[in-house]
């Protein structure tokens, strides 16, 4: 069991409860005893567990040292159409005392301190149960400090509610889409036809058998000399362009159908045989 929120429970709490206190809860504001404005409203602090409401949360502001503190539903008077909250029987000095709510989580020693300054000046109020502690300690202790005042509008229509479908969308990420680069290598061949210079040395028979000049000179060493070349296969790689890719994304529209039981309030209406109704 804690006390949680209601602004933090219900963030479109203005909507979920337009038909009652809470949707406007932050437009009142709180007078004490005399006629004395005390602060205005600011949330309200419920049972988690019951979903009974325990304590509004009152913002003094400039009227009295600008702290937040807690007023237990029971003492809280609505006055709809002027959008105030009376609390009768405390004064603004006794508001002074009540001890700060910071925002924090509700402990019993806290409430403890709250109750003890609205039991202190409730003489017309029934003592409350003697002999509990804090692990027994329960709400029906002090009835009238958390049992919530009842209407005595007769006017006030019963409403019957019903559940209605509301379709809405939630934007989520499905995923991640990654391009990247990758190198894959491959062996390949290309073919150069390259040149090569041979030296051919003809030999062939004289034409004539004439002797040679008197006095012919044999000599030896280099009597030719010719340059030979050949070509070899040079080969580069360059890159070029392959294929060029874009990446963008492209957003399609299909319909989904979800189902849920919906439920709906019906008026039943019982009489005794002699008791006329009319249906109108």
């Amino acid at each position: 069991m804690a006390l949680v929120s209601l602004k933090n429970t219900y963030p479109d709490y203005r909507n979920t409860f337009s038909d009652n206190n809470l949707g406007h809860l932050d437009d009142y504001s709180v007078y004490a005893q005399g006629e004395d404005k005390v602060g205005t409203v600011e949330d309200g602090l419920f049972d988690n567990a019951t979903g009974q409401f325990r304590y509004l949360v009152v913002d003094t502001g400039l009227w009295i040292f600008g702290k937040k503190v807690l007023l237990p539903i029971g003492k809280a008077q609505f006055d709809n159409s002027n959008q105030r909250v009376y609390v009768h029987g405390l004064t603004k000095e006794q508001v002074e005392n009540l001890p700060e709510y910071d925002g924090s989580e509700v402990n019993y020693d806290y409430e403890e301190r709250v109750r003890g300054v609205y039991r202190e000046n409730a003489a017309a109020q029934s003592a409350p149960v003697a002999g509990y502690t804090r692990d027994n300690y329960n709400y029906d202790y002090d009835k009238d400090l958390y049992t919530a005042p009842e209407t005595t509008d007769r006017n006030q229509p019963i409403r019957l509610y019903e559940e209605r479908l509301i379709a809405d969308k939630n934007r989520m990420k499905a995923g991640d889409v990654m391009v990247g680069k990758r190198v894959e290598t491959e062996t390949a061949k290309v073919s150069v036809p390259v040149e090569k210079d041979r030296v051919v040395i003809e030999r062939t028979a004289p034409t004539t058998t004439a002797a040679a000049a008197t006095g012919h000179t044999f000599n030896e060493g280099e009597v030719a000399r010719v340059e030979v070349y050949e070509e070899t296969a040079a080969v580069r790689k360059e890159a070029f362009v392959r294929e060029e890719v874009s990446v963008r994304k492209e957003t399609e529209e299909e319909i989904v159908s979800e189902s849920a039981t919906l439920r709906r309030e019906e008026l039943d209406v019982e009489t005794d045989d002699n008791v006329e109704l009319i249906n109108r």
